[in-house]
């Protein structure tokens, strides 16, 4: 006995595929221009929290802290690069901006290396590593975000 089998309605769920696949360059972009968001904010607060002193010339092998002054030149200067790739593979880095220049006890200085210096430390002052802080407490909230406004916009086009 031969039979006839129908199907109904993959010409919709086809559809929606196609129209998934055109979107997921922007459903990446947004979702991570929200995770960087996040992470942004994280490394703010964490700006916020470097232990500062007094500018002082260190000498005699004696560590120092960061002065005021240079951490007031990373607070807010946290920005989000411009994203590269394409396709679901886009990426981003999340940090200071690297065009400005800071006064520091009478010198300019260069606000990614005022950065580096606190984050990494020098032979003159200590180390904060701000940059590993701020990812690893931001990295569950970042993720999440991400997860979020990509299943958002994809709900959107699976309607």
């Amino acid at each position: 006995m031969a039979g006839q089998m129908v199907t109904m309605g993959l010409d919709s769920e086809l559809q929606m595929f196609e129209t998934l696949a055109e979107e997921i360059e922007g459903i990446s972009k947004a979702a991570l221009f929200d995770g960087a968001g996040t992470l942004a904010d994280t490394l703010t607060a964490e700006i916020a929290s470097i232990r500062t002193e007094p500018f002082r010339y260190a000498f005699n092998g004696h560590q120092r802290l960061p002065s005021p002054e240079e951490k007031a030149a990373l607070q807010g200067r946290i920005g989000i690069a411009k994203f590269q790739g394409s396709g679901s593979e886009v990426e981003t880095l999340v940090g200071p901006t690297g065009d400005g220049y800071a006064d520091v006890a009478g010198k300019t200085k260069p606000v990614m290396l005022i950065a580096r210096s606190i984050n990494s430390g020098t032979s003159f002052m200590k180390k904060q590593p701000i940059f590993r802080r701020a990812a690893s407490k931001g990295r569950k909230a970042a993720e999440e975000a991400m997860r979020k406004t990509a299943e958002e916009r994809i709900e959107q086009i699976t309607k």
